[in-house]
């Protein structure tokens, strides 16, 4: 069962801005034969300009799902949110599906609902095809470094040594034009 939390920026979330939420969202659930207990993570916010930003994240055990949308009615952004996680679900799914065919083990998601003509083209371009492969050191070095780093090289993102904790970590540009770090901690 999804359960969700739903937080408003610059907007009060009203019975029925949460209803239509939990009804759409909701539906991914048809996608799962034993489903799982989790917290979907709804975020709304308000410009002033009077377009909207929703974020949804729902993190299930091997995999999170996650999709943001940005449009100036509410309601269509829920319906754009919804249909990007039903194809990141359908997709995940026909991976995982594919690959325990090949290992000749059960399924584990058998009732994906049949493909209507849009998804059909998508699920077909499901395969992962690497085109190049790169090696490189990594030095270290701390995050304001490497996102000096990462500017002279014109990328991204920018994968370094943390000088201070000795792990590996990442730093990225976000959409804002600010930049984000991901540190990676041992299991």
């Amino acid at each position: 069962m999804i359960r969700f939390e739903i937080h408003g920026d610059n907007l009060t979330i009203t019975d029925a801005i949460r209803n239509y939420i939990e009804d759409k969202v909701g539906k991914l659930e048809r996608y799962f034969t034993n489903v799982p207990n989790v917290d979907a993570h709804v975020k709304v916010k308000t410009y002033a300009n009077s377009s909207t930003k929703i974020e949804v994240t729902i993190p299930l055990k091997d995999v999170t799902l996650r999709a943001e949308e940005r449009n100036d009615d509410l309601y269509a952004g829920i319906d754009l949110i919804t249909n990007k996680l039903e194809r990141q679900v359908r997709k995940y799914k026909t991976r995982v599906n594919r690959k325990k065919r090949k290992e000749n083990e059960k399924e584990p998601f058998p009732s994906i609902p049949a493909a209507t003509p849009e998804t059909a083209d998508q699920d077909n371009n499901d395969e992962i095809e690497i085109i190049r492969s790169k090696q490189f050191s990594l030095k270290p070095m701390d995050s304001e470094e490497a996102v000096l780093q990462m500017d002279l090289l014109g990328h991204d993102f920018f994968i370094f040594t943390d000088r201070d904790t000795d792990g590996t970590s990442i730093v990225y540009r976000r959409k804002d034009g600010k930049y984000g770090l991901i540190e990676t901690v041992e299991n």
